[in-house]
């Protein structure tokens, strides 16, 4: 691990809660697709964000930051960030990276920002085989929580293998696409996840609940189920 000094090259605000943030860090860092960095704060409070790029995005790092006045502990890492153009990181920390000794069909599952997590799983499997069976769920209240959703499907248009499902649980009278929760959508598209590689991101209850309901009603093999949460709970 190493702790470096980030230049803040852009901040961009891309809903009324989360800011997409891109760092150039002032020496060499290498981390694997789905770890996080930690903020440095002072030298006992650091604190995590994932990180949404990869090692090709050019030197830069990409972070999704969910801020607002119910979250200070994030929008207090955004008040640094607007305030002084730079931040210290220490690089890298999470085990639940891109496994690449596999290539088991695919599911992320994403709640909110936990969509940086699976971002840069996504990226990494793309470039690793464009040809894999990938899945991807991303939750959210309002559609307008799935901030980069049109990303998404653009790469869904490229690679013919990835499937984008979206899940609102609060839609408007126009929305028509699937409705509930993400972990409800998993389960209704799958009988048997005995033969998936599962990565997922969001709230520790979604994770508890994804493991405890995956692996008792669907067969998923504990060992293939990859989230930071799992280091904790």
């Amino acid at each position: 691990m190493a702790t470096l000094s980030c230049k803040v090259t852009s901040v961009e605000s891309i809903t009324d809660t989360v800011y997409r943030v891109i760092l150039l860090p002032d020496g060499p860092f290498h981390f694997k697709a789905g770890q996080y960095l930690m903020v440095v704060m002072d030298e006992r409070d650091k604190r995590p964000f994932s990180m949404a790029s990869t090692l090709c995005t050019k030197g830069t790092i990409e972070l999704h930051i969910g801020a607002s006045e119910i979250n200070l502990y994030a929008m207090a890492v955004m008040d640094r960030i607007l305030d002084q153009q730079r931040i210290d990181i220490d690089i890298p920390h999470g085990k639940a990276w891109f496994r690449e000794d596999s290539q088991s069909p695919m599911i992320l599952i994403a709640g909110g920002t936990g969509f940086s997590y699976t971002h840069s799983i996504l990226l990494a499997a793309l470039a690793e085989n464009p040809q894999r069976d990938i899945t991807f769920y991303w939750g959210g209240r309002q559609l307008e929580h799935l901030y980069d959703l049109g990303e998404l499907q653009a790469l869904s248009e490229k690679y013919t293998s990835l499937k984008v499902v979206p899940v609102v649980e609060q839609p408007d009278e126009l929305w028509r696409g699937r409705t509930g929760t993400v972990l409800s959508a998993v389960l209704e598209d799958f009988g048997d996840l005995s033969e998936h590689d599962i990565y997922i991101a969001g709230r520790f209850e979604m994770a508890k609940s994804a493991r405890d309901r995956f692996c008792n009603e669907r067969g998923a093999k504990v060992e293939r189920l990859f989230g930071d949460a799992y280091e904790f709970i």
